[in-house]
C-alpha cells in the first residue's frame, strides 16, 4: 500500500490544516460483495464511527468539529483539497482518504459512480462549512480543539497517520 501526504496551509477562505492529509493508495482489495459493510466494520474496529454512506459534495466544504475518514468502496472520483486553487487528487475503489478539520474538499467530478463510506473519530459530531464570511474565528477555535484520533482508521494502533500527526503537532509545540 503506498501512502501519500498532502500539507495544505490556509488560503484566507478556508483554514485547511498544520497536519497532512493522508491518502492510502489501494488500501484494501475490495473484490467481493458488499465493499461498504466491510470498510464500515473495519472503522468501526479502529474507533472511526458515526459512518454513513454516499459521495462528496460538488462544493468547497470543510469540517470544524472533526476529521473526517472516506473509504472508497464504488468508482474512482477526482477530488480537490484545500479550496479553489488547491491539490486535485485521484480516488480510486480501495483507497482511504483521511481529511484533517479544517481542510476543504470538494468532489470536481459528482455525477460519477463515485461511492465512499465516511467516519469520524470515536463518532465525533461533524459540522459543514464553506469558507464564508462570518465562519471565522469561531471555526478556527473548534479546529484547535479537536484530538487527535487514537486509532488509524486502516491500520488500528500502528500506520502512517498517528505516527505523521504526531510529528506534525509536536512539531507545532516545540
Amino acid at each position: 500500500m503506498l501512502v501519500e501526504y498532502y500539507f495544505l496551509s490556509d488560503d484566507g477562505q478556508f483554514p485547511n490544516s498544520e497536519l497532512p492529509v493522508v491518502v492510502y493508495k489501494t488500501a484494501w482489495k475490495l473484490s467481493f460483495l458488499f465493499p461498504a459493510a466491510f470498510i464500515a466494520r473495519k472503522f468501526k474496529k479502529n474507533n472511526w464511527t458515526n459512518t454513513w454512506q454516499n459521495g462528496v459534495y460538488g462544493y468547497h466544504h470543510y469540517h470544524s468539529t472533526a476529521h473526517e475518514v472516506l473509504g472508497v468502496y464504488k468508482g474512482e472520483t477526482k477530488l480537490q483539497l484545500g479550496g479553489e486553487n488547491g491539490k486535485v487528487i485521484t480516488l480510486k475503489k480501495g483507497d482511504v482518504i483521511v481529511i484533517p478539520a479544517g481542510v476543504a474538499h470538494k468532489n470536481l467530478t459528482p455525477e460519477n459512480d463515485f461511492k465512499c463510506v465516511g467516519a469520524y473519530p470515536s463518532g465525533s459530531n461533524y459540522d459543514l462549512n464553506y469558507g464564508k464570511a462570518g465562519e471565522r474565528p469561531i471555526t478556527d477555535k473548534n479546529i484547535e480543539e479537536v484530538p487527535l484520533p487514537s486509532k488509524d482508521p486502516v491500520l488500528g494502533t500502528s500506520g502512517p497517520l498517528l505516527m505523521k500527526w504526531k510529528v506534525s503537532v509536536n512539531s507545532l509545540v516545540a
